[in-house]
């Protein structure tokens, strides 16, 4: 497997369906994949935020959530095949859940949020495909707790949905206490697409590169300084690698 690394960032060169066939041999064989995904905001907090980096680095499996980061790979000379969202791969483990009969533990965003994609995957698909849940608010001492309850539910994969750094940073601080979850990823702010709360981008946007600005119209309060001073940031690297000044 190939794995290139553009702006103190590993990632591995994969497309979705070699990625899925990676998982499920693992939780076929009964080992464990740590998987993370990078975008540009990502990337530019992992500059200066060594714990971070260190978290996203140490991962067995890095995707390129973004479209900017897979346009900057192509920019630098070192080409990633496609994106590969976490929303679009957490949904894809889920069907492969019900037809392998996994189990699924999920953790993050607000109680109702994750009730309601908990109620909604069990309508979909079954309730048999459910480990456990809990909502994404915690203090820092809970977290071995928490973690400890994951390994005793049963779990094959975990899905965390709190924002970063904290899911980076708390799926490698405990990734020995969940050395039985087969899988183990970060999420983000999927839960609240599932659960209907967030709306996503139209296709043609997602393949533009544009699902950003699509999030930014909807919650501009809260996204504008993600989106457009960090894209900024992205966009200044690059070039700053490419050209070296």
């Amino acid at each position: 497997m190939s794995r290139v690394k553009i702006l103190q960032t590993s990632i591995d060169n994969l497309d979705m369906s070699e990625t899925l066939s990676r998982i499920s041999k693992t939780i076929s064989n009964n080992e464990q994949i740590h998987h993370v995904v990078v975008n540009a905001g990502k990337i530019v907090a992992m500059q200066s935020d060594k714990e971070l980096r260190t978290s996203v680095n140490s991962a067995d499996l890095i995707n390129a959530d973004g479209q900017a980061v897979v346009w900057a790979s192509r920019i630098l000379g070192k080409p990633i095949k496609e994106r590969v969202a976490g929303i679009d791969l957490m949904q894809r483990l889920v069907e492969l859940a019900h037809v392998k009969g996994y189990k699924i533990f999920f953790f993050g965003a607000k109680e109702e949020i994750v009730k309601d994609v908990v109620k909604k995957y069990s309508n979909q698909y079954s309730k048999d495909i459910i480990a456990g849940y809990r909502n994404g608010y915690f203090e820092k001492g809970e977290e071995e707790l928490i973690a400890s309850q994951i390994h005793k539910s049963g779990a094959h994969i975990l899905f965390v949905a709190i924002s970063s750094p904290m899911k980076e940073i708390f799926l490698y601080e405990n990734r020995h206490v969940l050395s039985n979850v087969n899988f183990i990823m970060g999420v983000g702010g999927s839960f609240d697409v599932v659960a209907g709360k967030v709306k996503r981008a139209p296709l043609l946007m997602q393949r533009s590169g544009l699902e950003w600005f699509y999030r930014l119209i909807q919650e501009p309060g809260r996204m504008w300084k993600r989106y457009l001073i960090g894209n900024t940031k992205f966009i200044f690297l690059v070039l700053k690698e490419r050209f070296k000044f």
